[in-house]
């Protein structure tokens, strides 16, 4: 395989600014530039077209502009039109590493498979709150390591932020579908059934800015949350006692501040230890007691956005005859 086999899937909405940061890291690439670009414009109100002409003399570029219908749709409207033999998607908040795609097709050439899946990191120019949010993504004592650590999970999932599918594997699953978030485990699922295997390729790991507010990042984990009990009605073969955790780590909290007035101080004593824990952690990753300290307010909104969202959506499937997308419009767009 080589890079005129590859065709970039990049869906944007409203971020002109991000498309001319990714597109200025396709330029420094290292190796041939004979890919495909497949820029879908999802309806956006501030395009990025003109950014998109400035680089046309500079990369092979497809720019397709269409109605909205959110991310996955969209990557399937760039994939049905690619003309390359194997999709790399990517976000359009995530700038490539020189490397990155170097390190795609050594890893694909030396073991091949249809999906693979790179994890993200936190670039040096990043703000604190997009390193400490990082952190909260990406570290093992909150998620696990799942968007990036091999060792973490039996099998990877790959996120569709920094993603690799090849045109058989996208023919046979129809692609993505209508939910949001969600799309993206929900296709590595159905892969695996239909007997293609993922991988994660821990080199190829892209710098993924992610949201720019707190209030923007409850937003995004309450629907991370919200979907996975969706997930487990699909593919209940899926379900693990992890996905719990947040939601009890949430109740747990609440019931440690309730044993303080029975003088019962074992539990909180165990909370402190966790966010201690994970404060030195973040030390240690970041080198920045700034995003050391932002990194356990990141946590505290990833685990009450995360838990609360799954534990709503969790008792409202148990308890209503209502199929999810009656449930949850918000979490479904309409093709």
């Amino acid at each position: 395989m080589t890079a005129s086999d590859i065709s970039f899937i990049i869906p944007i909405f409203n971020r002109p600014e991000e498309a001319k940061e990714l597109l200025e890291s396709f330029i420094a690439l290292d190796g041939e530039k004979d890919f495909e670009i497949v820029i879908i414009e999802d309806g956006s109100k501030i395009t990025s077209k003109a950014v998109v002409e400035n680089y046309t003399h500079q990369l092979n570029i497809s720019y397709y502009f269409k109605e909205n219908s959110g991310p996955g749709d969209s990557r399937n409207y760039g994939m049905k039109r690619a003309k390359g033999n194997y999709f790399i998607i990517l976000d359009s908040d995530c700038v490539l590493p020189n490397q990155y795609l170097q390190k795609v097709l050594e890893s694909l050439n030396n073991s091949y498979v249809d999906c693979f899946g790179g994890p993200d990191a936190a670039h040096s120019s990043f703000s604190n709150i997009q390193k400490a949010i990082n952190f909260a993504m990406t570290s093992f004592i909150t998620t696990g390591g799942i968007r990036g650590k091999a060792f973490s999970i039996n099998k990877f999932q790959p996120r569709s932020f920094n993603m690799g599918l090849s045109k058989k594997a996208f023919e046979a699953t129809k692609g993505f579908g209508r939910i949001h978030p969600g799309e993206d485990p929900d296709l590595s699922i159905r892969l695996w059934k239909l007997g293609f295997e993922t991988k994660l390729i821990q080199e190829a790991f892209v710098y993924h800015k992610r949201r720019i507010s707190w209030s923007k990042f409850y937003k995004q984990v309450y629907k991370f949350g919200s979907v996975r009990p969706i997930l487990n009605v699909w593919h209940p073969d899926t379900k693990k006692i992890t996905y719990w955790f947040p939601s009890l780590f949430c109740i747990g909290f609440v019931l440690s501040i309730i044993a303080l007035f029975f003088n019962v101080t074992l539990p909180i004593y165990l909370v402190f230890a966790y966010f201690a824990l994970s404060f030195t952690l973040a030390i240690i990753s970041t080198k920045n007691i700034v995003v050391a300290l932002l990194s356990l307010l990141a946590i505290g909104i990833q685990f009450y956005g995360y838990g609360k969202g799954f534990l709503t959506s969790t008792l409202k499937l148990m308890f209503s005859k209502k199929n999810a997308e009656m449930l949850f419009p918000n979490l479904f767009f309409k093709s």
